[in-house]
């Protein structure tokens, strides 16, 4: 079957990249790959160019974007392939599952309104590192329809096209943003209960952690920015919750600190109050108390990240700027490397 395209898009994702390409090895179908390469300094694109894939090196004097990356393959696939039906896009620091794209074709197949299905995303490494076990929880989404996809899915060619694919001026949160224009025009998103990718997220330190949460809080920010006075409410109350913890609270816990101590232990207490209820409300899903807790006290601590990214973008729109991409993998890679 050569009308199934394969997007990989990556920078300087090493052994990680070359895992993601022995993968598709595997897989029993026919397909055009592509690899889009976004500035590696590493052996990225020939590693591609030797295990026989196309390669595609964004222009570097442009800002990068997953989204552009993402476009551009699906550019090339559009020139090389006669009747484009399927499109499946696969982060550089994942590995498909062998049996993933015939069980993704056949719900497509089976179900005509679908723009795209995605499927259960696993961390190769959960016990590595507690931000490592916590995105694979993170991945673990509930099956059924669903408003969005993350990176790795296989969306009918078709609807994507239709609605001009990717955002590529969105840094962060381009897959929720074109899930919801898809759902906008009557398409569907599932997920369904398979295996689809490994990922590797080889995230040990908590600046990494900090800065994932900020690319989170400037999605959001323009999420609602775009789409919040629709009739979803896009991101909206996911702004509020990011204000009122991020800033509103830690703000009035400082001011009181040397005006009203009175009310600053009432604003601690809410703080505590808070982290004991998250820890509740992530202990009915999670085996581990103490790893409950380390969430809840990680979720409250972000939302300073998550509003930093939010201003960030505020600040951006404000002087006429593009934001450039947040990158928490570079973070994790120059710490550990010192």
């Amino acid at each position: 079957m050569d009308n199934i395209g394969i997007v990989a898009i990556g920078r300087n994702e090493g052994e990680r990249f070359q895992k993601c390409l022995s993968s598709f090895k595997s897989l029993s179908i026919d397909f055009i790959f592509v690899y889009v390469d976004s500035g590696s300094t590493d052996n990225s694109v020939q590693n591609a160019i030797d295990a026989g894939y196309a390669v595609v090196e964004l222009d570097t004097s442009i800002p990068f974007t997953a989204a552009r990356a993402r476009n551009a393959g699906v550019n090339y696939l559009k020139q090389h392939v006669s009747k484009l039906s399927f499109i499946q896009f696969v982060d550089g620091d994942c590995q498909v599952d062998a049996s993933w794209i015939d069980l993704a074709l056949k719900t497509l197949s089976d179900e005509p309104d679908l723009a795209a299905v995605c499927g259960r995303r696993s961390e190769i490494n959960p016990n590595a590192s507690v931000y490592n076990k916590l995105i694979d929880i993170e991945w673990d989404t509930p099956v059924g329809y669903a408003k969005a996809c993350g990176g790795d899915a296989l969306y009918r060619a078709t609807p994507f096209l239709e609605v001009n694919g990717f955002n590529e001026s969105i840094i962060a949160g381009e897959e929720p943003e074109l899930c919801y224009r898809l759902r906008q025009q009557g398409w569907k998103i599932k997920r369904i209960d398979a295996a689809m990718t490994y990922h590797d997220a080889a995230l040990y330190l908590f600046s990494a952690w900090w800065k994932r949460a900020e690319r989170y809080g400037h999605a959001a920010f323009e999420g609602a920015w775009r789409y919040g006075k629709e009739k979803e409410r896009y991101y909206v109350k996911e702004v509020r919750g990011i204000f009122l913890w991020g800033a509103l609270l830690p703000l009035a816990l400082i001011l009181s600190l040397f005006t009203f101590p009175f009310i600053f232990f009432a604003i601690l207490a809410v703080f505590i109050f808070q982290w004991f209820r998250l820890s509740k409300y992530f202990s009915k899903s999670m085996t581990s108390k103490g790893l409950a807790k380390k969430r809840s006290f990680l979720t409250l601590i972000c939302k300073l990240a998550e509003f930093k990214g939010g201003l960030r973008f505020i600040k951006n729109k404000f002087l006429k700027k593009n934001s450039e991409i947040i990158e928490y993998k570079s973070v994790a890679a120059k710490e550990t490397n010192k």
